[in-house]
């Protein structure tokens, strides 16, 4: 352990941040509409919005976490949080898509910098048997901020306008950098080589597969251009992370992604299942902000209020949740977690229609609350309970990765479900303009509002399904270790 005398108010500081970044994962899905309005773009460009910023995000993250333990996580995440409060502001002067999606690029790879930071600090200053209740503050973070995003989304764009979802980012950067520079300790660096063929392979082969999942309905999953078919994307990018994975194993050298770290079991099923998570939270948003919006005529914020339940219930009962977990086995609290989030989603998807009772939509959406409120902090407890400090930045590089590839491949397979939900659920012809057209309240015809609300409510059965893996993988969890080091580990040493 460091030797930290004041660790609550570092992770305070750091946690502001952390909550900022994970916002603006799902901020966006409320703000769809109005973007698809104020920008003139189609559904599918919209959701690049989202797409990009996750998948800058996500491949950058294996290597920001060894750059942490490098140059110290105070640097690194000073560093990312000027950068992604540059980039916010550049998003809100974006005056087309395309520049908004290359604004957000650039706000992903600050909060690439910043992410591995917050677990790596946590996991160093900590000890393992007093992390729960730590794990249990980031978890509410995490958890609040996914589901805070959309409600924040629809008070600012009511209130001032789409761009202000980035714009607000500027004044909590500043707070979040002053914190960060007065409380977080400088901790010990250790020497790391950097994989630079590690980093090409992984990034590449994240882009082809989601770029091939999400424009898979746009092109019939047929061909692209030239000799380019979707599916040839995607069995390439599958192709070369394989590569990854292979020249992980054999390179001589010190590798992005330490392959010794799955020998734990439990941090190998904690990634499986926080990508199931990742993957949920991010894919159930979009479907529901659109379906309200478009068909019960809700505006931005009375749609975002929707979610309120949610996150109230998870706030509340997270910082419970960690300290329960530092007390009883973490996997009995994650598998109910994970079993109610899918049971929820196929709930919501199964009622959701032109004319249901708003109150009865609040029901599974509460059971949403329950469910995230016992996922985050048991999850992350279980990944780094026996990550020893030199590891860190590594195991939680890894960790956050596999949390934001679920995210970059829920946005793409849920744009790609969607679509293929309203080709199925609308007359011919129609589920194009419903795509390109319904870009706000009381957009889409009358007629086609049983249809398209059809295809939103059977969209979220498959978070739902993805959400079931994750319990699988709980379910197999071992029992926790005694602590490797702190003060349980030293009163029971001989």
């Amino acid at each position: 352990m460091e030797n930290v005398t004041k660790p609550w108010p570092a992770l305070w500081a750091l946690v502001l941040g952390f909550f900022m970044i994970l916002v603006d994962s799902t901020i966006v899905s409320v703000a769809t509409p109005a973007i698809m309005t104020g920008l003139d773009a189609d559904i599918n460009a919209v959701i690049w919005v989202t797409s990009a910023y996750l998948l800058a995000y996500a491949v950058p993250l294996l290597i920001t976490g060894r750059l942490g333990d490098r140059f110290g996580p105070k640097n690194m995440y000073l560093g990312g949080l000027v950068i992604f409060t540059a980039a916010s502001v550049w998003c809100g002067l974006s005056g087309d898509i395309t520049m908004l999606i290359v604004a957000r690029v650039v706000q992903g790879l600050g909060a690439a910098l910043m992410t591995p930071q917050t677990m790596a600090v946590i996991t160093r200053i900590f000890p393992p048997d007093r992390r729960g209740q730590a794990m249990g503050l980031w978890g509410a973070v995490a958890g609040i901020a996914t589901l805070a995003g959309p409600i924040l989304g629809g008070l600012l764009v009511d209130a001032a306008g789409w761009e202000w979802i980035f714009f607000i980012n500027a004044p909590v950067g500043v707070v979040a950098f002053i914190m960060a520079w007065r409380l977080v300790p400088r901790l010990t660096t250790h020497q790391h080589k950097f994989d630079l063929l590690g980093v090409l392979l992984s990034a590449v082969g994240m882009f082809l597969v989601v770029f091939g999942i999400q424009e898979g309905v746009r092109y019939d999953w047929g061909l692209i251009a030239g000799p380019f078919t979707v599916l040839g994307l995607i069995f390439t990018g599958v192709f070369v992370l394989a590569g990854f994975v292979i020249w992980q194993a054999v390179q001589k050298g010190e590798p992005l992604l330490p392959l010794g770290l799955f020998a734990e079991r439990n941090f190998s099923l904690s990634n499986v299942a926080i990508t199931t998570v990742g993957f949920a939270f991010t894919g159930m948003a979009i479907p529901l902000m659109i379906y309200a919006q478009t068909v019960r005529g809700l505006t931005p914020t009375e749609s975002a209020l929707l979610l309120v339940p949610m996150a109230l219930i998870t706030g509340g009962l997270a910082p419970v949740v960690g300290k329960l977990v530092d007390r009883t086995n973490p996997k009995y609290i994650a598998l109910t977690g994970l079993v109610f989030l899918a049971g929820s989603l196929f709930w919501l998807g199964s009622i959701m229609s032109k004319d249901v009772p708003i109150w009865h939509l609040l029901l599974p959406i509460s059971l949403l609350g329950l469910a995230s409120a016992g996922i985050w902090a048991p999850l992350a407890t279980t990944a780094t309970r026996n990550l020893p400090p030199r590891d860190a930045g590594a195991g939680s590089g890894v960790y956050n990765t596999t949390r934001q590839v679920g995210a970059v491949l829920g946005s793409a397979g849920i744009a790609a479900i969607m679509q293929a939900r309203l080709a199925a659920e609308l007359p011919a012809g129609a589920g194009a303009a419903a795509e390109g057209g319904s870009g706000g309240t009381g957009g889409l015809p009358e007629a086609l509002h049983a249809g398209f609300s059809a295809a939103m409510g059977q969209s979220l059965y498959l978070p739902a399904a993805v959400a079931l893996l994750g319990a699988l993988a709980v379910a197999f969890f071992a029992r926790p270790k005694a602590p490797a080091w702190g003060p349980r580990a030293a009163a029971a040493a001989p």
